[in-house]
């Protein structure tokens, strides 16, 4: 099962990794990228690890990958 989700409605969510790697589990969205044209579609997302701090650009429909993230921190 997919989530719908709209890119633009993104920034502050929280997400639960499935399968966390470096030992971090908990992310939240801190930017939403949007593209050079204001018509083209947002392709990516910053997540930022709440435990590290680290952070990583994403494609935003890799959270509608149910096995991989769940929406909210579980």
């Amino acid at each position: 099962m997919s989530l719908k989700l709209n890119p633009r409605k993104l920034l502050l969510s929280k997400w639960t990794a499935l399968q966390p790697q470096h030992k971090e589990k908990h992310f939240l969205v801190v930017r939403v990228l949007l593209p050079d044209d204001p018509q083209a579609p947002v392709t990516e997302v910053e997540l930022e690890a709440v435990h590290s701090r680290r952070s990583r650009i994403i494609p935003w429909k890799t959270l509608t990958d149910a096995e991989s993230w769940r929406q909210g921190w579980h």
